[in-house]
């Protein structure tokens, strides 16, 4: 399936098959491609829980309100970062040529420590822009998916077990669909949306 085709045909599915697996090959491979998507300076700030006890993903619906996809998918993805990749930020160069090396590393460090608001927004850019990648991906794959933020992060959070200095960003559940989304709600003006070099005075607050 072309990029083209899966944008249009992705679609948030609540209603997934609760008896197909994926096996382990096509969840390496979904997750080995959301592993190129873009991050700042290369931090590679994301980190993936994939959830495929049964138990666990019992516990992860309770926290979702019970919300049947978290469950019933062939999988569940908790989106994660580590709020303090920036540190240590040598070893995310090490194949480049050593100028660009002596360039990069040391503008990392700085740029982020001690900023926990910038380092919050490139959590999210980053488990945002995965996202997208592993939802085409999936979608590609023949698989379907539906990006969550409708769950108790804290609890959460206690089920994965997350590590000090990490955020959740979203959930997706992803696996074979069995009834498809209805009809799209309503999708805005390209004119509403699209502005050429700025928006007008008359538009900044809208």
């Amino acid at each position: 399936m072309d990029t083209t085709t899966a944008i249009h045909q992705r679609r948030s599915i609540k209603h997934f098959d609760p008896d197909h697996m994926m096996t382990e090959v096509e969840i390496q491979e979904l997750l080995e491609l959301a592993l190129l998507s873009p991050t700042s300076f290369n931090m590679q700030n994301w980190r993936f829980v994939v959830v495929t006890d049964h138990a666990k993903k019992a516990a992860l619906r309770a926290a979702a309100w019970n919300q049947a996809q978290v469950s019933e998918a062939s999988i569940l993805i908790v989106l994660c970062a580590n709020l303090h990749s920036f540190e240590n930020g040598g070893r995310y160069w090490v194949h480049a040529p050593e100028p660009v090396q002596e360039m990069l590393v040391p503008m990392i460090e700085p740029f982020y420590k001690g900023n926990p608001s910038l380092q919050r927004d490139e959590a999210m850019r980053s488990t945002g822009i995965a996202a997208q990648t592993l939802m085409l991906t999936a979608k590609s794959m023949g698989y379907d998916s539906c990006p969550m933020i409708g769950f108790d992060p804290v609890k959460v959070a206690e089920i994965i077990n997350l590590p000090e200095h990490h955020i959740i960003g979203l959930m997706l559940p992803v696996g074979k669909a069995l009834k498809d989304a209805n009809t799209r709600g309503g999708q805005l003006k390209y004119d509403e949306v699209v502005f050429k070099n700025g928006f007008k005075s008359s538009e900044a607050s809208t």
